[in-house]
Formats: structure tokens, sequence, C-alpha cells
């Protein structure tokens, strides 16, 4: 059994319009924990106020979700999606984890 927390996929986009973009963070965290506790390797979540390390931080993510979650080692290609179209990539991530927790 894991730690990974099931949650709907359109309430994370909802809840981060809502809260303006602060639910995102904390979903960005939790979900990096949840990452981590698979076994990824992801520095702390403190690089996100950081300029340069925030990004840094996101491509450690989108490693970890790749070869962690995913398994299909394309980091770089989830990276470059979370970049340019942020708003798809966590209801992507949050399926994906949704899938684990069950």
């Amino acid at each position: 059994m894991t730690n990974i927390k099931k949650r709907h996929p359109a309430l994370v986009i909802i809840f981060s319009i809502i809260t303006l973009g602060i639910y995102s963070i904390y979903w960005f965290v939790k979900t990096k924990e949840e990452i981590k506790s698979l076994g990824a390797i992801i520095p702390t979540a403190w690089f996100i106020i950081v300029p340069i390390g925030n990004m840094y931080l996101l491509f450690k993510y989108c490693e970890g979700f790749s070869d962690y979650v995913k398994k299909d080692k394309m980091g770089v290609i989830w990276f470059l999606l979370a970049v340019t179209i942020w708003p798809v990539f966590p209801v992507i991530v949050q399926t994906e984890l949704n899938k684990i927790a069950s």
C-alpha cells in the first residue's frame, strides 16, 4: 500500500484557479513527496522560490514522475510539457498517481 492520496484531477485545476495558484504550489509539494516515496530523488521544495532552482526542481520532478510513475524514461519530454502547457500537466500527473493509489 502506498501513501499516495487520490485527488480528482479537475479539482486540482479548479482549486488552483480559486486560490489564485496557491493550491497548485501545495499540490506540487504534496505530489513531490508522494513521488519521492516511490523512490525518486527530487530536491527540497524550497527550490520553488529560487528562479533557476525552480526549473531544476521541476526537471527533477518530471524525471521522478517519468521514472517511477509512468515508467517511460521520458523525463525531458514531461519537463517540456510541464513548461509549455502547465494546466494539462497536473491533470496528467494526478490521473497517473490515482492509478497507483487504487
